[in-house]
């Protein structure tokens, strides 16, 4: 699975993924985490995500990033929202007032990207991406997060063998292995299978999704 995979999923609109309406967790756990107004909150992999105009709306600064460029112009066309679009040496950055999507890889990003971030929402990114590509993952979140920043992370579980990623299954087990060294603290899980009809029609017969929220202590700089 490579940049390519996802363009293309945008291109062809095979976005099951996108949730027209804000994600319901957001909105009931959110201030779980010890954050205030004013605060930056990063979106990896953020596609056109409505959950960026809600934490617009609640007063904090939203940077995200997303690979592909159609995803980004959707999102503020759709959205209305004027935009400034600049070219910088690894992304292309879309500005509309105090959110920003910047375009290109998200292995490219570095911590002087996201200096001023305070959290991280991922609800879309980890469960994105195959085994192989999580533990690289989650190294370079560690690494270009500031030091003591929270991440609240929304994951689901099943039986991988019912249904071909993604979105894939990630198990807590794997969440607390790969963020061994970091807080991890359970908030929540809740089965979403019969809320959710396509997965059913995928074969799925459980979907478990939970949510965590992670401190996390910085290890290096790039």
């Amino acid at each position: 699975m490579d940049k390519k995979f996802w363009i293309e999923k945008w291109h062809a609109n095979e976005i099951g993924f996108h949730q027209k309406e804000v994600n319901p967790y957001l909105l009931k756990w959110w201030n779980t985490l010890d954050i205030k107004s004013g605060d930056a909150v990063f979106v990896p992999l953020c596609g056109k995500s409505r959950d960026m105009l809600w934490l617009l709306r609640q007063g904090y600064k939203v940077i995200g990033i997303e690979i592909s460029q159609q995803a980004a112009e959707s999102f503020f066309e759709e959205n209305k929202l004027p935009v400034k679009v600049s070219e910088e040496e690894k992304f292309t950055r879309y500005d509309a007032q105090e959110l920003s999507i910047l375009c290109g890889d998200f292995f490219d990003l570095t911590n002087s990207d996201l200096k001023t971030i305070t959290a991280v929402y991922d609800r879309a990114s980890l469960i994105a991406l195959p085994p192989e590509m999580r533990e690289r993952y989650v190294e370079h979140i560690k690494v270009i997060m500031p030091d003591k920043s929270q991440m609240f992370l929304v994951t689901m579980e099943y039986a991988q063998e019912e249904m071909n990623g993604p979105p894939f299954s990630v198990k807590e087990t794997e969440v607390r292995e790969l963020y061994a060294d970091q807080k991890v603290e359970l908030l929540l899980k809740h089965n979403v299978l019969f809320e959710n009809q396509r997965f059913k029609e995928r074969g799925l017969t459980s979907m478990i999704e939970k949510v965590f929220l992670v401190s996390l202590m910085q290890h290096s700089s790039i």
